[in-house]
């Protein structure tokens, strides 16, 4: 995390120079950007826990929005606030950025995925995003729109007692579609 950290702040310090913006919040917004993460004794996601941090300490407004922003949370209050997820999603998406087994990667999708279809009248279910988001499709035969709803508070809760302590959110989406088609001749 510390190099991801030191990566980011040098790639958004090179961008804040370039683009005119305030180098200094950029520099505190890289560098604070994932601080909710070393907090383990409350709930909640991190960027909702460095923000608390953040306020707590009387941090500038300008660079608790970076915080707040910098995984699209809210939308985004400053060029700061942009440069700063940039510059996150440059140093994490590059190759080699993530040190995670690739082995280790793919079981925790695919676990997932497979809570998911664990449930009954779920077809199939895809995790995307390295897992933050789960894609999950309902049999529309078998499901009505108040089980989808139930359904996915139970994926959630399956989810959240296999993985205690998962880094960031899950969004879980349920899509049920129902078509009927006519052909006339």
């Amino acid at each position: 995390m510390i190099a991801h950290t030191l990566e980011e702040t040098k790639i958004g310090i090179a961008l804040a120079h370039e683009l005119g913006a305030d180098v200094n919040v950029v520099k505190l917004g890289c560098l604070l950007h994932d601080i909710g993460k070393v907090i383990t004794d409350k709930e909640g996601s991190h960027v909702q826990l460095g923000v608390e941090l953040l306020k707590k300490n009387n941090i500038p407004k300008t660079v608790i929005d970076c915080v707040a922003a910098h995984h699209e949370d809210i939308p985004f209050p400053s060029l700061e606030a942009v440069i700063v997820y940039i510059s996150d999603a440059i140093s994490g998406s590059r190759p080699g950025a993530r040190y995670e087994n690739i082995d280790e990667y793919v079981k925790r999708l695919k676990t997932l995925e497979d809570i998911a279809t664990g449930h009954p009248g779920i077809e199939k279910a895809y995790a995307l995003q390295a897992g933050r988001e789960l894609r999950v499709i309902v049999d529309p035969g078998k499901m009505d729109d108040a089980g989808v709803t139930i359904a996915t508070k139970k994926i959630r809760d399956e989810i959240e007692k296999k993985f205690p302590t998962y880094p960031g959110q899950i969004k879980i989406t349920a899509i049920r579609e129902f078509r009927a088609v006519e052909t006339v001749h």
